[in-house]
């Protein structure tokens, strides 16, 4: 992988492609086709997918979803293999294999997203190829942020946020909740994961925000795959690369000049004693897993809500009730304190006494979480339901395989929060599974229950199509959007207007 280095050389190496390396690639190209596709399978082996490479090589990054479930029927098993030129992938389905999958001691999660994925940002030692110990501490500084007392303290800057972010939408207007919440969630992530000289400028979050979006355009099969080769596309991610780098590098150094204390996550790992790799590394690559991730819950979270008025009163109702336990005169003849009066709602009432808002989550997570889970074998050759996995082999595993399973939750497209909570093992993986959990659930559910407390109480809001009527049908999560289960974009929007009571302004 390339190192880190100036605009300037990367502009000359972009400049000097010649056509002789393209064909010498596409050489290559043809004889791992011709070659790979001659490896014969053992009795213990998935049944490979039928055809040739460049043929799943596309699907496998463009239209995911589509491309499981082709694979699955032109094979009509359980689980099937392919290739991604040298790499063998296992694709695994039904209840043994996601028992084997989720329990399997040496399936790597870092190993399989960074080879497989390739969505991170690539700095050497910061952010990839990171020793167990180095990422060990990364998941303890995690668990720190979401101590109660860190929660509790997050819970103002949180809900400030949502007022100014959303008083910045005007009075009445509609919004693609694609690009609106997702900004939200985005500042909302910089708030908890880096520190306040990002947090506290909104110029500076939205050029972060806008770097980490050219770092997605730029994730494409043939960086992904050809990590090694300056394609245009590689080149614009490397540069997004570096100057994230570089912002996060000159926060911390301004922190650590200015000698003035913060209470942010920065100053936590400052006070750790935290080395500088480890620093930025945390920040990089935490801030966008997490608003990737609760971007696109929250996202879906509101349409729904959008959608339907029921789940709203409901939902609505709860966030008021929980105002009146705490405060006597539940008063809001002063709606510029509502923020407050949220944030001073004790942490323990928001996690344990909201049973509305938690199955609204756990639903949207089930029906818009298009993840496909990846592991690496770095262990001794194993067993997925019966189906040999080599050291070295990667396997995958969708999770639409249980979450739009219609033997577990019938009309898997409905959304329906009152469904009955699944007792199988692994039968609702939304937070994970196994030995792989969400390390971020805790800050994660918390960011969404407030997102949600901020629109209900001081929106009137629906979801219309494009010309401004009710949607009708409700937008449908389109899982070939591997990033946010987003359908074409302009199909919907998020039509609103402040309500009398709004501490919007």
């Amino acid at each position: 992988m390339y190192p880190i280095g100036l605009h300037s050389v990367l502009d000359v190496v972009q400049a000097n492609l010649s056509i002789w390396t393209m064909l010498y690639l596409i050489g290559i190209l043809a004889f791992l086709v011709h070659f790979l596709s001659l490896w014969p399978a053992g009795d213990d082996e998935a049944v490979a997918l039928p055809g040739r490479l460049p043929f799943t090589i596309a699907p496998f990054f463009r239209t995911r979803f589509d491309f499981i479930n082709s694979g699955f029927h032109a094979t009509n098993e359980r689980i099937f293999r392919f290739r991604l030129l040298t790499n063998s992938v296992m694709v695994v389905s039904g209840e043994q294999g996601r028992r084997d999958f989720f329990n399997a001691r040496h399936l790597d999660l870092q190993e399989g997203f960074r080879v497989l994925s390739g969505a991170l940002p690539f700095v050497q030692g910061v952010t990839a190829d990171l020793r167990q110990r180095r990422i060990a501490q990364i998941y303890k500084r995690l668990a720190t942020v979401q101590r109660n007392d860190r929660l509790t303290e997050l819970m103002p800057g949180i809900l400030e946020d949502c007022r100014r972010v959303m008083s910045s939408w005007g009075n009445t207007g509609a919004i693609d909740p694609f690009e609106g919440i997702y900004g939200l969630v985005f500042q909302l992530s910089v708030r908890c994961l880096t520190c306040a000289e990002i947090a506290d400028d909104p110029a500076v979050v939205s050029r972060l925000k806008g770097l980490y979006d050219q770092v997605d355009r730029g994730t494409t099969a043939a960086t992904v795959l050809f990590p090694w080769f300056p394609s245009p596309a590689m080149l614009m991610k490397l540069r997004a690369t570096k100057q994230i780098y570089d912002l996060v590098v000159e926060k911390i150094n301004v922190r650590k000049a200015s000698g003035v204390s913060h209470n942010d996550s920065l100053q936590m790992l400052l006070d750790a004693g935290d080395d500088h790799s480890m620093i930025v590394g945390f920040i990089m690559g935490l801030l966008i897993a997490g608003a990737r991730s609760t971007g696109t819950i929250a996202s879906w979270l509101i349409t729904f809500l959008g959608c339907y008025p029921e789940w709203r009163g409901k939902a609505l109702c709860e966030v008021q009730q929980l105002l009146a336990a705490n405060y006597a005169d539940n008063n809001f003849a002063a709606p510029a304190d509502m923020p407050a009066r949220l944030a001073g709602i004790p942490l323990t009432a928001w996690e344990t006494a909201t049973p509305v808002l938690d199955s609204l989550i756990r639903e949207t997570l089930r029906m818009a979480q298009p993840h496909v889970a990846m592991r690496r074998n770095l262990g001794p050759t194993m067993h997925i339901d019966g189906k040999v996995l080599p050291k070295g082999a990667f396997a995958i595993y969708p999770f639409a395989d249980v979450h739009l399973d219609p033997e577990l939750y019938p009309d898997p497209f409905k959304f329906d929060p009152a469904r009955p909570v699944r007792k199988e093992d692994f039968g609702y993986i939304g937070w994970g599974g196994g030995r792989v959990n969400c390390l971020g659930t805790r800050l994660a559910k918390l960011q969404l229950k407030l997102i949600a407390a901020m629109f209900l109480l001081n929106l009137d809001f629906k979801i219309v199509d494009g010309d401004g009527a009710p949607a009708d049908p409700h937008p449908k999560p389109n899982w070939n959007d591997v990033l946010s289960c987003r359908p074409a974009d302009g199909s919907f929007f998020l039509d609103y207007r402040r309500l009398g009571t709004s501490c919007l302004s």
